[in-house]
């Protein structure tokens, strides 16, 4: 089969095309996809690079597990696809059914520590065909096209995670940082069918796509945004925020909460080494969360409301294997709103 082989951490040319990969063959209770599209991640972007560090090192070349990555690897999380095949274990009733495949294998300590992640610790979708476990391929009936599913999974689930682990309701006013972006996208629609006031902040030219997928206030990244920004949060009680950006505006994104407030990162597009003054958390009471993975149960949450069509795709471009190089520098140049989607 034809997919895309990362061969080592570095630059775009790490990533190949190869013709003649062998077809995976489905373990017992795995099933063999035919791979419809695969979305692309920021993790695709840090795996390649060796972008994740680690607690000593910034500059630490490693996958997102902070361990040794195993090379060659088929990356792409985000797959969307149908069942060509399934293994000893499963029944064959499965072949044919349309899928979307939850990234996350989970390890048996609980259900939020995930073992692997499917196009990182295993192969995945840039490729004609991957095997995931059965699982993992959730059966799905939905008149969206292959594209439009595959841009959900990894920025749907990691948002809506994002939400419940800081119990985000309509009582709420919520920032989200990144909003273009397929997170912050994805924070948009989630976080408005709970009812939340939303403050997003995208670059220029991107307030209206914003607005139209439920943003309040939209404030675009110009040189007076953090004055928008303080004049907001002298409006608006903000207990929320939820970023995936990082970098230098961390600091004013905590002073701006309310005591009591929360903080919830997935990201750190901007740069992930802040500064953090302690007193600002403990005088004010602030709760700072990480998410990294989301449950199974989340993920059939995420089905569901697709299925229900309560929650859109927000597709920039879509490309074919062969221009996995121009996917990524697009993707790096942020000058998209949504996903950025490849088709075998």
């Amino acid at each position: 089969m034809r997919a895309i082989q990362l061969i080592s951490h570095g630059d775009l040319d790490r990533l190949i095309i190869v013709d003649d990969v062998p077809k995976p063959v489905p373990g017992k209770d795995e099933v063999l996809i035919k791979v419809g599209a695969c979305a692309i991640n920021n993790t695709d972007i840090w795996t390649r690079q060796g972008a994740y560090g680690s607690s000593l090192e910034d500059d630490a070349t490693t996958g997102w597990q902070r361990k040794v990555f195993q090379f060659p690897r088929i990356q792409g999380v985000d797959i969307a696809g149908r069942i060509e095949a399934v293994g000893s274990d499963t029944p064959d009733t499965r072949i044919g059914q349309r899928v979307l495949v939850n990234p996350c294998i989970y390890g048996e300590q609980s259900d939020r520590r995930i073992a692997i992640l499917i196009g990182s610790e295993r192969d995945g979708g840039f490729a004609e065909y991957c095997t995931v476990p059965s699982d993992n391929a959730v059966h799905i009936n939905s008149d969206y096209s292959d594209v439009e599913l595959a841009s959900f999974p990894c920025a749907y689930g990691t948002a809506l995670s994002m939400l419940n682990k800081a119990s985000v309701s309509a009582n709420d006013t919520l920032i989200i940082t990144g909003a273009s972006g397929g997170v912050g996208s994805a924070l948009i629609q989630l976080a408005k069918l709970r009812g939340v006031t939303i403050i997003s902040i995208v670059s220029a030219g991107k307030e209206e796509t914003a607005k139209e997928l439920g943003s309040d206030y939209v404030i675009n990244r110009t040189d007076n945004f953090e004055s928008q920004l303080d004049c907001l949060g002298r409006v608006h009680r903000i207990t929320v925020i939820a970023d995936v950006v990082g970098g230098h505006m961390f600091p004013q994104l905590l002073d701006l909460l309310a005591f009591g407030g929360t903080y919830i990162t997935s990201g750190a597009i901007a740069g992930p080494v802040v500064d953090l003054d302690l007193r600002t958390i403990y005088l004010n009471e602030l709760t700072l969360f990480g998410a990294t993975a989301f449950s199974h149960d989340e993920f059939l949450s995420l089905v569901a409301y697709i299925e229900n069509e309560k929650i859109k795709p927000v597709i920039a471009k879509t490309y074919p294997l062969e221009e996995i190089h121009l996917a990524q520098k697009d993707f790096m140049d942020k000058k998209f709103f949504g996903k950025l989607v490849l088709i075998p």
